[in-house]
């Protein structure tokens, strides 16, 4: 994907692009195969792959809700897909990173800084202890992370204020929607839907879904990831 097609693809999610978001999409991604070529953060490094399967796919939660001046936590955010792409393009959105590796969490303050964004934090920590100082907190938590719904699950919805929305972006999830009903409903939340569909030139298959938190966490949750993983809700 070029950035002509990448505009003309943007559009038809309902997004407008300017000079000024291509400009800053173009130093976030000389910034990236930068630092990737001593820092590993992503296998994806050709340009038009990157603004296909990273800038474009992060876009893509816009399928899912409405985005404005909301507080959005991205979750494993590895490279900063999707919320730094997501605040590059949606200025007034409030958004915070969380990653467990410092090296990611260097690259992404370079790139805010550089861009000079605000109302954008990124956070070296694991999530179960963010959790502990900010559950509740935000009205969307994401997730690009390759861990199963379950598990995904635990670490993001306690961090879901009430009436706000938990949306895992998944490659397939078929399988994990259903084994993961327990613990949505365990942690206050509740399937609304799922959103289906597939990128651009035949790039593989996407599920949006969305999960409403309509009750509060109990705070024995989330656990140690060590727990989680052992044995999932």
């Amino acid at each position: 994907m070029n950035k002509e097609e990448f505009v003309k693809e943007v559009e038809k999610l309902g997004i407008s692009v300017d000079d000024k978001i291509l400009k800053s999409l173009n130093t976030y991604y000389e910034m990236l195969i930068d630092y990737n070529s001593h820092t590993n953060l992503t296998r994806i490094t050709g340009e038009e792959e990157v603004y296909l399967k990273h800038f474009y796919d992060s876009l893509t939660l816009i399928k899912a809700v409405k985005l404005n001046n909301q507080t959005l936590l991205d979750v494993g955010t590895g490279a900063g897909f999707p919320g730094l792409v997501l605040k590059i393009v949606f200025p007034n959105l409030k958004v915070t990173l969380v990653d467990s590796l410092n090296k990611r969490i260097i690259f992404l303050k370079s790139v805010i800084e550089k861009l000079n964004l605000k109302g954008i934090n990124a956070i070296h920590e694991r999530i179960e202890d963010y959790a502990k100082t900010s559950r509740e907190s935000f009205d969307i938590v994401t997730s690009r992370a390759v861990a199963s719904l379950p598990v995904l699950s635990e670490m993001c919805i306690p961090l879901v204020c009430e009436k706000g929305l938990f949306i895992p972006m998944k490659a397939d999830a078929k399988g994990e929607i259903k084994s993961s009903q327990n613990a949505i409903k365990t942690l206050g939340g509740v399937l609304r839907d799922t959103i289906l569909f597939k990128l651009p030139k035949d790039a593989g298959e996407r599920t949006l879904i969305i999960i409403e938190k309509i009750n509060k966490t109990s705070v024995k949750y989330p656990r140690k990831f060590s727990e989680i993983k052992k044995k999932p809700l």
